[in-house]
């Protein structure tokens, strides 16, 4: 595990972090947990999704901010979290999730008012201690057993009136989008990114669940924030399995306005705007997998076309696609 400072690289440029006098005296803090290797390639990127969205923020001309990026788990040295206003953490979950065994440690710093926003994977974690840390945090967590994880293209609705969806009209995108999630009851956090899952939109299925089956045709969460009584802020985003999906400019935007907003800053009013992602820069920063692949620009069926009326696909009982 190490930490790394990302230089600013648009389009193909290096420009270097310091665009501007908001730059070069950042206000707000944010460190970006990036998860140890996982998957097969061009899913799970969580180093280079992590470079990517640190990138975006710190090249903004108008947002006072630092982003530093923790590689492969866990800090090693934490004093990075000296000063930081939020941990970001997109991660693999459960036994690795970068949090485990460290819930002390980050709880402390909840306690202090620190913001915790979790992505994909990296909102997982069992029921029963760990659970009970992550709906203080973020309001809720996925559950094995009781949320489901299928692979669907969903039409998604923003929260028109939260500062997070700024900028960002309806938009699509096909990803493993987890619901049913356990929210702490009373629930405390508010929906941020809604849509409804229905047997034509889903192309996959890895755990699937009663609940699951029965939430079908539901509107259910997708991402969503809380403001805890500590003062700080939390948000949970179920998307971020394929890494394509960063040059979708709405898929991007929401998630760097979460990241504003749980580090307590004012999220501009179109949003956190950023230059577009080129194929070169997903390709960059990869994780050393057993089969690299060369990730290509998000197609239109990534982005609005439901995929499974195309393939053969059997419920559960049968083979996974």
């Amino acid at each position: 595990m190490h930490r790394i400072i990302s230089p600013v690289l648009t389009c193909g440029l290096v420009i270097g972090v310091a665009t501007s006098a908001a730059a070069t005296a950042p206000e707000t803090r944010i460190v970006l947990i990036a998860g140890a290797v996982s998957h097969p390639s061009g899913q799970h990127e969580f180093n280079a999704g992590c470079i990517l969205l640190a990138r975006a923020l710190n090249e903004h001309s108008k947002l006072a901010v630092q982003v530093d990026v923790v590689r492969n788990g866990w800090p090693e040295d934490e004093s990075i979290f000296d000063n930081a206003r939020a941990v970001v953490i997109y991660s693999d979950g459960n036994d690795r999730h970068p949090t485990k065994g460290h819930e002390e440690t980050l709880d402390a710093m909840v306690d202090r008012g620190m913001g915790v926003m979790c992505m994909h994977y990296g909102v997982e974690v069992p029921a029963g201690p760990r659970g009970k840390y992550f709906k203080k945090w973020i309001g809720g967590h996925y559950e094995g057993g009781f949320s489901c994880n299928p692979h669907w293209t969903a039409p998604l609705e923003p929260h028109a009136e939260h500062p997070i969806a700024n900028g960002v009209p309806m938009f699509s995108a096909n990803d493993e989008w987890y619901y049913n999630m356990r929210f702490a009851k009373p629930k405390t956090a508010l929906d941020i990114l809604t849509s409804t899952p229905t047997r034509d939109r889903i192309n996959r299925y890895i755990h699937w669940t009663p609940a699951g089956e029965k939430k079908l045709g539901t509107r259910q969460t997708l991402m969503w924030a809380v403001e805890r009584p500590d003062g700080g802020r939390g948000v949970g985003f179920t998307g971020g399995h394929w890494h394509r999906n960063w040059a979708i400019d709405d898929f991007r935007r929401i998630a760097l306005n979460a990241m504003v907003w749980t580090a307590g800053m004012e999220v501009p009013g179109g949003g956190v705007t950023s230059l577009c992602v080129t194929e070169a820069q997903l390709n960059e920063n990869l994780d050393p997998k057993q089969k690299m692949i060369h990730i290509s620009l998000p197609s239109d069926a990534d982005l609005n076309q439901p995929v499974a009326a195309a393939v053969k696909f059997r419920w559960p009982g049968g083979p996974r696609r």
